[in-house]
């Protein structure tokens, strides 16, 4: 039996103690979650089938959640993909190391609250989310996967650190176009006095944008706000991180860390 929560550690960062957890299964296993073909979100008495090939779809129609095989691999994996692109451009993956070898795998959503009305819904901006019925506030989401990026930043998504409980947002490059899983490669803000953005090999620095001089970080000036899009950069006791936004939201964007 195999147990997975999806938010799942990136290198060695601790696990989160969250008070909602998503599962993958094999056949052994059966996973809480909520589905519909068309619908954006799931409540706790639906179910997401590999079997069946069902998904969740963004209200806007830009993403969908769903089982898919990477490459030329056998493997399952639980994820979110653009629908308006040709090729399937996967942006999240849940289980990047732990890969269903069947399409016998069910997701369903199990919250740990004692109350409440719970659902998970993909949102339009391609991130999944688990919270009450009646709760909009981000900061109040029982479990949110721009918490645990993979390769792909998207507008919207935290790069940096929650102070408050430790957490490490950060992009982590496939081991290949078949895999998923945690390759060389990650990129991240790098905390000390002159903060920068630094992409590692391993735990050896590869490259560097920085450091951040209070408008933009001075190893990529060009990295500023445009017609397309813009910047955000916080930094206080509770968090610290880099963002961006888009100013034409009809134009898809993001940035990917790939294995080279």
């Amino acid at each position: 039996m195999s147990l997975l929560h999806v938010g799942y550690e990136l290198k060695e960062q601790k696990a989160m103690d969250i008070s909602a957890f998503l599962f993958l299964s094999t056949s052994f296993f059966l996973f809480y979650f909520v589905f519909s073909h068309t619908a954006d979100n799931i409540t706790q008495s639906q179910s997401l089938s590999d079997s069946e090939g069902t998904t969740l779809v963004s209200k806007d129609g830009g993403f969908v959640l769903g089982f898919f095989s990477p490459g030329d691999s056998t493997n399952c994996y639980l994820g979110i993909w653009y629908i308006n692109i040709p090729i399937k451009t996967v942006v999240w993956v849940a289980n990047r190391h732990n890969p269903i070898k069947d399409s016998s795998s069910v997701l369903m959503a199990n919250s740990t609250k004692e109350a409440g009305n719970s659902k998970v819904q993909l949102l339009d901006s391609g991130n999944l989310v688990l919270r009450e019925e009646n709760e909009e506030k981000p900061e109040n989401y029982s479990w949110q996967s721009f918490d645990y990026p993979s390769d792909t930043w998207l507008p919207g998504m935290k790069v940096g650190w929650d102070f408050r409980t430790g957490l490490e947002r950060c992009l982590t490059a496939w081991k290949s176009l078949d895999d998923p899983s945690l390759g060389e490669l990650s990129w991240g803000i790098e905390l000390h006095d002159y903060l920068e953005i630094v992409m590692k090999k391993g735990s050896n620095k590869f490259f560097r944008i920085g450091p951040w001089n209070g408008r933009v970080f001075s190893g990529a000036p060009k990295l500023r706000a445009t017609l397309v899009y813009d910047f955000s950069f916080v930094s206080n006791k509770d968090e610290l991180y880099f963002m961006f936004h888009m100013i034409n939201t009809s134009l898809i964007s993001r940035a990917v860390l790939n294995q080279t």
